[in-house]
């Protein structure tokens, strides 16, 4: 006997992923809490990064173990497609679009964040925007020679979040391989010759 299979709407799938996205932050805000109540804030907020550079790179190793078991190279291209994507389609962001800056360079917005708008809720966008690192995190993972960095944060009063891809430079490769907190200079966008702006010689 075959079973019959439920259907829902994509109001109702991205209804249920706000749920889980909402708990997520929640639980990340609590533990980013406990760390700084418990540490002091410098301390807190380095433990909080640690943890998060774990995290991202737990989804950097299987984003790039999915896109080498389908036969394609870990490249930002192959981020996150087909079987290799790791975000749900709905729910997580009200939209996207690809957009290029000033400099005609691609750009990619998200708005409408549910994890940002419970970190606003709660007044915890400081803890919040440390959860952003996620990015970076998993993409130097994926592919230590390439990050995923903001221009634009949501949890920073930004009205979305912006994205760029851009390569790293061998600093940042480095601090991220020995677990440095300052690998988080990769989470930015403003670069000349392919260093952040700290870097310009």
């Amino acid at each position: 006997m075959q079973e019959e299979r439920e259907t829902v709407s994509r109001d109702e799938a991205a209804h249920e992923v706000r749920l889980a996205a909402r708990r997520i932050a929640l639980l990340h805000m609590a533990f980013g809490r406990a760390a700084t109540e418990t540490l002091g804030e410098e301390k807190g907020h380095r433990l909080i990064v640690k943890a998060i550079r774990i995290y991202g790179s737990l989804i950097g190793a299987e984003t790039r173990a999915a896109v080498m078991r389908e036969g394609l190279e870990p490249v930002p291209e192959n981020f996150g497609v087909g079987a290799s994507r790791s975000l749900p389609k709905y729910g997580v962001h009200a939209g996207s679009e690809v957009v290029s800056d000033e400099t005609g360079r691609t750009r990619y917005r998200a708005y409408g964040c549910v994890m940002a708008d419970v970190w606003e809720e709660y007044g915890a966008q400081d803890i919040g925007r440390l959860y952003c690192l996620v990015d970076p995190a998993k993409y130097m993972a994926f592919n230590p020679a390439y990050t995923l960095a903001h221009a634009k944060a949501k949890p920073s009063g930004d009205p979305y979040c912006e994205f760029c891809v851009r390569e790293t430079t061998p600093r940042e490769q480095l601090a991220f391989a020995s677990d440095e907190s300052d690998w988080t200079s990769a989470d930015r966008c403003d670069v000349a010759r392919g260093k952040p702006a700290d870097e310009r010689t």
